[in-house]
């Protein structure tokens, strides 16, 4: 490509953000629900919390913010949070979402593939959840990024999309356009979000990279962490990709191929030696 790919999404994802930070009532975001203290995290974002217990009294530090809701929740249960995002449009909508929820965080504008050094060894807790690292070239320098913020005993505890579930544009008819592993960039170019399918944004082009599991946990292991925790999801509560999975009976949605049901997310524990 002729222009690097962080510009191309840093153009992208501050258009994204100033169509979330709308989220109404019911909306993917519910930014009023997020205010009234009245949004959960994600069912298996909580479950993957567990390996931490209560947060309140910890020092987390969430990549990829985007406008905050994770780190605002966390805030909100009494961890001192950092949040990191290099769209200063997200952090603006972070810190205004922050301020009427009533909760102080730490907002820093930082490309995720070279966090500042003054955020090494200081947290207890790296938060990465979905739709972080399609965005993130060389995956072994993240991670060590990550790995870098973290104190001695600290964890890395990351939910997200499932690889196979990132090489589907359409179930039906059946259209796969993605990568399972790092087969280098992969340029989009479409316009609506995952939030809001109706959205027109400013910039609608943007470069993401595939990585299996395998890289994502050889990643963690090169980065000196130590793998607590390894789960892949067959069901979530929500479709990450708006339009992608298949809502069942029992208010779950999964990725049919048929009647046989494709991993949609995982989780990771990694914990610093």
């Amino acid at each position: 490509m002729d222009e690097d790919a962080t510009e191309i999404n840093l153009r992208f994802w501050e258009g994204m953000a100033a169509v979330h930070a709308q989220g109404g009532e019911g909306n993917y975001y519910d930014v009023e629900a997020l205010v009234r203290r009245e949004r959960p995290l994600g069912d298996w974002e909580e479950r993957a919390l567990g390996a931490v217990g209560d947060v309140a009294g910890l020092d987390v530090v969430q990549i990829q913010s985007h406008i905050g809701v994770d780190a605002i929740i966390l805030a909100q249960r009494g961890a001192r949070v950092t949040a990191v995002d290099f769209s200063p449009t997200a952090l603006a909508a972070g810190r205004d979402i922050a301020q009427r929820a009533g909760v102080e965080l730490e907002w820093v504008e930082a490309d995720a593939n070279a966090l500042p050094s003054e955020l090494d060894g200081r947290f207890d807790v790296a938060w990465v959840t979905i739709g972080a690292i399609t965005w993130i070239e060389d995956l072994d320098v993240w991670t060590k990024g990550v790995a870098r913020t973290l104190r001695h005993g600290g964890r890395l505890v990351m939910v997200e999309m499932h690889p196979i579930a990132q090489m589907f544009n359409t179930l039906d008819p059946l259209v796969l356009d993605g990568n399972y592993a790092f087969g280098g960039p992969e340029v989009w170019d479409e316009d609506g979000s995952y939030a809001d399918a109706d959205a027109k944004l400013p910039a609608t082009k943007s470069v993401g990279f595939a990585h299996s599991l395998g890289e994502t946990l050889t990643a963690a292991l090169a980065a000196d962490l130590v793998i607590e925790r390894f789960e892949e999801h067959m069901d979530t509560e929500f479709d990450p990709r708006g339009d992608l999975l298949t809502r069942g009976d029992d208010g779950r949605y999964r990725l049919l191929l048929g009647a046989k049901s494709l991993p949609v997310l995982f989780t990771l524990v990694a914990r610093k030696k």
